[in-house]
Formats: structure tokens, C-alpha cells, sequence
């Protein structure tokens, strides 16, 4: 609601070089931000704090900058926008004494300076290194949190960091499997100590369940691509799809995906593939929950590509059916991840249920049982097969915070 707002307000001020605008986006998937820009057609160039290196409480931030440098005004409101003008950019403002120069961060000191093994130096590092370090630097920037957090633990800032770091190695050639669990373990850790960060919480519901969202994160994508298109433009490509987690409704190809009317392997008569065709990965959000929450399950499936593995699309989709325990219940029995356009396919395919917990759950750790079952094919013109992945999905239930009566 802000940007379109703004936009409008400054653009003559911007045609007149009267001023420049700059959006930072916190979100952990920015390019998202520069396809927004895209389909309000607003130029302005895009920085990116998917880590929060602002240390930002509250957003949207509106800073007034002058030509020196100097913040003149901050959390600025939309009804600011419209005397902008009068109260900022027609001012005129002393010189200061001393302008600092913008600096790069020298890596090679701030390394040699974790030497002294104090939290705050770890985390400098760690900052650093997100900004600077290059594109695969995702695994020495979490390297440096974690030794952050092991010296301190309770600094929720280090923590959501920490998170956001695993989830940009996810998202990164460098993924490893366990990373999109992390990151939402570090993230519910940040928010638990420090439960007031807007920004947190929005990472947090961003990947949970549909109904804990206060409002659709991504439903205007859909909108935005099809208005780019019909403008004859090229919407801008997403490095990371939005999942089924950050639609307020499922899309049209959710809808009309064909589920089976009842258990397709009840017998358990299907062979198994134990991971030498499909590996298979599960994130929940959150991972700790109370008797009588719900939980957003994420799986996702991926080829082998040593083997050269591949996806058959010339016959049914991917279908995972939940089996969940006695008297525990879940939003779909059936998921179903469409087949790619192409006769064969080596892309990961992913699949999201809800699951709730009885009221009568005793804590402990519990898993929800589920099967997917898909064609696969071995190698280039290789025997393709019908193969089951069994799953559990684990979960931590952990006891309800008990009230106190006055």
C-alpha cells in the first residue's frame, strides 16, 4: 500500500532530479519485491536485507536522506508523502565539517578480529560476509552465526539471521537437506526471545499454516504476471516459486488437480524406492507445537541426479496421501504435485498439508506417516518404474504453558 503511495507523490520530484528513492525489501526472497516494481512500473532500484541487518522492529521505514548524507527525518507516514516537498526536499541544510567516506568492509581484519571469540565480533563477521562474501558464501556466513550463538545464545538477532542464512543456502546450489528445518528452528528461536519483531514474525507465517496468516503474502503475483503479459512485457523470473504456504487460496492447479477418491495403496502392494531414485526432504512450521495447534508440513522431492534419474510425465503425477495418527486430522488426505510440461523432468516437485493436534496429545516426539507415490526413470532412455516413498514427518509436541488464575 505504501510504494504505489509514495511513488505517485515523488515521481515529478524524481523527473525534476530533485530527488532519488531507494527501496530496501526485507523479504527472504527479494527478486519477489523487483516483480512488484515491475507491475506498478516504479524504476527504483532495489537493495535487499533478507537478514535484517537494519535491525528493524516495525516496517514499513521511511528515512529522508540529504544530498550530505545525513537522515533527516525517519518513519515517515503515506500522509507525509504529500508535503514532502515543503518539509524536506526544499530545505536547505548546513554543511557538516566532515563528510565520512562509504567503506567496504575489510573481510580479511574482521576474520582475524573473531580471534578474540566474543559474540558481537562473530556476528560483524557474519554480517560482513552476507553483504560481501560473494554467491556461495552461504555456508561460512552461517558458520560465523553459529559460533555467535553458541557465545550467545539468547540474542534473538543472531538467531533470525542465522535462520535467514540457512534458508538463502537452501535456496542456493549449496542446499543441504536439513536447511529449510533449520532455518524455521533458528527463526522460531529469535521470536520466542524477542516476540515484538514484525519482520520474524512474517518469516515465521510466511511457511506455516494458511489460517495463522493475518493477510495473503503472495496472491498478487498471479495478478502481476498476467497484467505484465498483457502490457506485451516479460514479468521477471522468480528464483524460488511461492509455495502452497504463502497463497491465502490454492491456485487454479491445486484446485483442479486430479486427487484419488481413496487410498491408492492401502495394501502397501507398490515396491519401494528407499531413496535410490527420488530423495525426499521434510521441513514442518513450526516444529514445536502444542496440543490443539496446527502445523504446516513442506516435502519436497528430488531426482537423483548422479544416477540421472528423471520424472515420467507421460503418465500420472506425484500423489502423496497422509496417513495421519488416530484422532489427529489434516486439511487434504491427497496432495498432488503436477507433472512438468516436458515428456521427462529432473526438477524437485514439493507437496504441503496441514496437520492439527488433538487436544488429548501427550508431548513427545510423534511422526505423521504418509506415502507418495510417482514414475520414475532411471537414467537417459532407462526402465521407467512405479515407485512408493514411504515418509514420517517428525514433530515435537511439547506440553501447554500452564495459566496462573488471579
Amino acid at each position: 500500500m505504501d510504494v504505489p503511495v509514495w511513488h505517485a507523490s515523488l515521481k515529478q520530484l524524481e523527473k525534476d532530479g530533485k530527488v532519488a528513492v531507494v527501496a530496501i525489501v526485507q523479504d527472504q526472497h527479494p527478486d519477489r519485491a523487483r516483480l512488484f516494481l515491475q507491475w506498478k512500473q516504479i524504476g527504483w532500484p532495489t537493495l535487499a536485507d533478507s537478514l535484517d541487518l537494519l535491525n528493524l522492529e516495525t516496517v514499513p521505514l521511511t528515512l529522508a536522506v540529504d544530498e550530505y548524507g545525513i537522515v533527516r527525518f525517519s518513519e515517515l507516514p503515506m500522509s507525509a508523502a504529500k508535503t514532502i516537498e515543503q518539509t524536506f526536499v526544499n530545505q536547505t541544510y548546513p554543511k557538516p565539517a566532515a563528510i565520512l567516506p562509504a567503506e567496504v568492509p575489510d573481510l580479511s581484519a574482521l576474520q582475524a578480529a573473531t580471534s578474540r571469540n566474543t559474540a558481537h565480533v562473530w556476528r560483524a563477521y557474519g554480517d560482513a560476509l552476507s553483504v560481501w562474501g560473494g554467491g556461495n558464501q552461504w555456508s561460512d556466513v552461517i558458520g560465523a552465526y553459529q559460533h555467535a550463538a553458541r557465545l550467545e545464545g539468547g540474542d534473538g538477532l543472531t538467531q533470525f539471521r542465522l535462520g535467514s542464512a540457512f534458508r538463502k543456502r537452501y535456496d542456493s546450489s549449496a542446499r543441504q537437506p536439513t536447511d529449510f528445518q533449520d532455518a524455521e528452528r533458528h527463526w522460531a528461536q529469535a521470536l520466542d526471545i524477542d516476540p515484538n519483531r514484525y519482520i520474524w514474525r512474517r518469516r515465521m507465517q510466511q511457511y506455516g499454516p494458511r489460517l495463522a496468516k493475518p493477510e495473503p503474502f503472495f496472491d498478487w503475483i498471479r495478478d502481476a504476471r498476467a497484467e505484465i503479459a498483457s502490457r506485451g512485457e516479460t514479468p521477471l523470473a522468480l528464483v524460488v516459486e511461492p509455495g502452497d504456504s504463502e497463497y491465502a487460496t490454492p491456485g487454479a492447479g491445486v484446485a483442479a488437480a486430479k486427487l484419488p477418491g481413496v487410498e491408492p495403496d492401502a495394501r502397501g502392494r507398490i515396491r519401494r524406492d528407499r531413496g535410490e531414485f527420488v530423495s525426499v526432504e521434510t521441513a514442518v512450521v513450526p516444529s514445536m507445537v502444542t496440543p490443539g495447534d496446527t502445523v504446516r508440513v513442506h516435502l519436497t522431492f528430488r531426482p537423483n541426479l548422479r544416477t540421472k534419474a528423471h520424472w515420467n510425465n507421460e503418465v500420472d503425477a506425484l500423489v502423496y496421501w497422509v496417513r495421519p495418527p488416530p484422532a489427529w486430522t489434516t486439511d487434504r488426505r491427497a496432495v498432488v504435485a503436477p507433472n512438468a510440461p516436458t515428456e521427462v523432468s529432473q526438477e524437485p516437485r514439493t507437496v504441503e498439508f496441514e496437520v492439527k493436534v488433538p487436544e488429548t496429545q501427550a508431548p513427545g516426539a510423534i511422526a505423521v506417516p504418509g506415502y507418495a507415490l510417482y514414475y520414475v526413470c532411471e537414467d537417459v532412455n532407462g526402465v521407467c518404474m512405479y515407485r512408493r516413498r514411504d515418509v514420517n514427518v517428525p514433530l515435537q509436541v511439547t506440553a501447554k504453558p500452564k495459566t496462573t488464575r488471579r
